[in-house]
């Protein structure tokens, strides 16, 4: 499957999508409202020209949520004129908490095809940042960081690289308590294995996360074996480990856990759990999510990722 919707919702706020020529008619509306910068395929304006045409229509010093969404060509070019350009006018943007880049569905561009860029410059000019959520992973820079005030990190993609996740790992943020990483397939770049994210979990301390997702992989199964051993397990508020290929081999370590005492919500959507499996989960002392249910049997006994190209 692929990415087929665009955000309606973000941070609270409905979504308005802004393309160029448009009119915002209130300034203040940055507060109630996000917005989303829009391109077409064939958009003659630059990136850095839509901005511009929309931070001077909005009351900069309100606005607290941005969407970069499809861009010009974006298998063939990355954000970096919109990515410039914020940080070029971050003095302007002090309100600025949470970023979205490349909210656009496989229409616009496979998630794979995706260029992306490096997020360093940007998160150095914005220590107020909260929240960051980045879609697509091709050509997609992060080296260690350092960050202050980062409480949400996302990585959407068909194949996460293992160097970014080794950049998180080694990155200090003292504030974070949502983590939500694509795993992906590695036909699109996934290179990492259960050992990559064990080391993760520990190096950021997982037991001060309220949100843990590690959707959309492949290594389902080995990921919750090593997770129903974790003792911090039920300290969550949410384990997200949605869109992948978990079975009954992952699905009978959770229900074993001795640790889930606690744990609010465990999201399994898009599984390959067995109805006698799925039966044992709903019977966890959490809220399971179940929705989804995939047969390996249509797929020659294979299982896929949700999104993968």
């Amino acid at each position: 499957m692929t990415v087929n919707d665009t955000q309606a919702q973000y941070h609270g706020k409905p979504v308005v999508e802004f393309r160029m020529g448009d009119t915002i008619a209130d300034p203040a509306s940055v507060r109630t409202t996000a917005y989303r910068l829009t391109q077409d395929y064939d958009s003659e304006e630059s990136q850095r020209d839509l901005l511009d045409a929309f931070l001077a229509q909005a009351d900069t010093s309100a606005l607290d949520s941005l969407i970069i969404g499809a861009w010009s060509e974006a298998h063939d070019e990355s954000p970096k004129g919109y990515l410039d350009g914020l940080i070029e006018r971050r003095a302007e943007l002090t309100s600025l908490r949470h970023l979205f880049v490349g909210d656009m569905t496989y229409e616009d561009c496979e998630i794979s095809w995706i260029i992306q860029a490096d997020y360093n410059p940007l998160l150095d000019a914005f220590p107020q940042l909260r929240s960051l959520r980045v879609r697509g992973s091709t050509s997609l820079a992060l080296a260690p960081f350092a960050h202050e005030a980062l409480e949400n990190l996302a990585i959407e993609c068909g194949g996460l690289p293992s160097g970014i996740v080794k950049s998180i790992a080694a990155s200090r943020l003292p504030s974070l308590k949502r983590i939500e990483l694509w795993l992906g397939d590695d036909n699109y770049g996934f290179d990492g294995d259960v050992a990559l994210y064990a080391q993760l979990l520990e190096a950021i301390d997982a037991s001060r996360l309220q949100h843990l997702g590690l959707r959309n992989a492949q290594i389902s199964d080995a990921l919750a074996l090593h997770l129903a051993a974790q003792p911090w397990l039920g300290k969550l508020d949410m384990l997200d480990l949605s869109m992948g290929t978990i079975g009954d081999e992952g699905a009978q370590a959770l229900c074993d856990s001795p640790h889930l005492a606690g744990l609010g919500t465990l999201d399994l959507s898009h599984h390959y759990i067995s109805e006698e499996m799925q039966a044992k989960l709903k019977a966890l002392p959490c809220k399971v999510v179940l929705d989804d249910p995939q047969d390996a049997d249509d797929t020659d006994g294979d299982r896929y990722v949700e999104v993968g190209e």
